[in-house]
């Protein structure tokens, strides 16, 4: 049975109820009246530019940089390694300026800034094709026939396999890094014209063990530090030549860059230290590497009069021995400074010429010219060192030119068998490369 609350009851809460509507309304009106006069400032918004240092630029190849030598040219860290794995990709070399100019990590304001300075042609009429040739570069399948050893592989080998001309000769020049053999699976695949689709089809059929032995791991970790070449004496920047900067472990395209910034935007020499920092040509390391050791001498015009006329004294050459020639005079003869040079680098590297057709196997060197010098000069290759394979001293075999892709084999091989016959036997050379070695090695007849 329902009862009823009493009215007073009633009422209270009536009462209570209309108390708490005025009280929502209230407050929903001043919620209003408070947003519609309330402003919102917008926040300012600042830009900082950080301030870019000035870069002086000359003649460069970008096939030639490294990674600080593109900083250096106001590049970053990851527009550095985006240029560097675009020029793996369409074969380890940039062809033209039309093709650098692709990467897209070179924005047009920054192309227009290097384009005069790029040693590189405009266009390439082979670029489409390697364009081509790039995009299915990555999934290109190799040709191999059965089980086979890298190590024997000659440049036409790793071309047959299915690698363009330049990877071959970047694959081979990477095994000589190596001191001629890859040693292992796991050194192969280390070379970076190798990409890992390539090396997962040729791994079942290398004829190489897995793993790097322990005590040839350290030697390649040594090697580095070896192949360093230490800075021990005084020098003045504005009188190295081509090769003598080559002599600092530069290459010679970054000699020849070096050469231009300091004549041509220097105007001839380098006044400061702060000069040679500035030249991109060279690296943070290589600066202070080379700082303890660079002594800057204001040189007078009367030193490049006595050169002059030393140089103008003509040379007899028909009297001149090819083992002998110096840097001035085969500049006299006709040959330009980079030929020159590498003229006498070559020579040094063999010791000397034994027959004076070595001397047009100089790199790219003006045949024309070089065949006309080994007419008329004469050649005495008395003092040339020879030795037999069994007795030549490791450092020598690993330097020489003609020996050094077979040195290690030779060296393992004379531990068990120090006769030469039975080591030319075993290394079982192309004629063309054993005549040559022969060339230096003391008869066994």
């Amino acid at each position: 049975m329902n009862q009823k609350l009493p009215f007073q009851i009633r009422k209270r809460q009536l009462l209570s109820l209309a108390i708490f509507g005025i009280l929502i309304i209230f407050s929903q009106l001043a919620f209003s009246v408070y947003k519609k006069n309330k402003q919102y400032e917008k926040p300012k918004i600042t830009f900082i530019t950080s301030k870019v240092e000035e870069i002086i630029l000359t003649e460069f190849d970008p096939n030639e940089l490294d990674e600080s030598q593109w900083k250096n040219i106001g590049f970053s860290e990851k527009q550095v390694k985006t240029i560097l794995k675009y020029k793996e990709i369409v074969g380890g070399n940039f062809k033209s300026k039309e093709q650098f100019k692709k990467c897209y990590a070179l924005t047009p304001e920054k192309y227009e800034q290097l384009k005069n300075y790029i040693l590189l042609p405009e266009s390439n009429p082979d670029f489409k094709n390697n364009q081509f040739a790039s995009k299915s570069y990555e999934n290109k399948k190799l040709n191999i026939k059965g089980k086979f050893n890298p190590d024997l592989y000659s440049q036409k080998d790793w071309e047959n396999l299915g690698f363009s001309e330049k990877q071959a000769g970047a694959i081979l020049k990477y095994k000589n890094y190596l001191g001629g053999s890859f040693i292992s699976k796991e050194k192969l695949k280390e070379c970076f014209m190798i990409n890992d689709e390539q090396f997962a089809q040729m791994s079942p059929y290398l004829i190489l063990q897995t793993k790097t032995p322990e005590n040839l791991a350290n030697k390649f970790e040594k090697k580095k530090e070896k192949e360093a070449i230490k800075i021990n004496q005084y020098f003045d920047p504005n009188e190295l030549n081509l090769e003598q900067w080559q002599a600092l472990g530069f290459s010679e395209k970054q000699a020849t860059s070096i050469l231009n910034y300091r004549d041509k935007i220097l105007r001839g020499s380098f006044k400061s230290l702060e000069d040679i920092q500035r030249c991109y040509m060279i690296s943070a390391e290589k600066f202070e590497e080379m700082k303890p050791w660079i002594r800057i001498v204001i040189q007078e015009k009367p030193k490049q009069i006595e050169e002059k006329i030393a140089v103008s004294e003509k040379t007899d050459f028909g009297k001149i021995n090819l083992n002998e020639m110096s840097f001035k005079q085969l500049r006299e003869f006709g040959f330009t400074e980079k030929d020159s040079a590498g003229i006498l680098a070559f020579r040094k590297k063999l010791g000397g010429f034994i027959n004076k057709n070595q001397l047009l196997e100089t790199y790219e060197v003006d045949r024309a010219l070089g065949e006309k010098l080994i007419y008329v000069a004469k050649l005495d290759n008395s003092t040339v060192a020879k030795y037999t394979l069994a007795n030549a001293p490791e450092d020598w075999l690993k330097k020489h030119p003609y020996f050094r892709y077979s040195a290690d084999r030779i060296i393992y091989y004379r531990i068990t068998n120090p006769e030469d016959k039975k080591i030319w036997k075993f290394l079982k050379l192309k004629p063309e490369y054993e005549e040559k070695m022969r060339l230096y090695v003391i008869s066994d007849k």
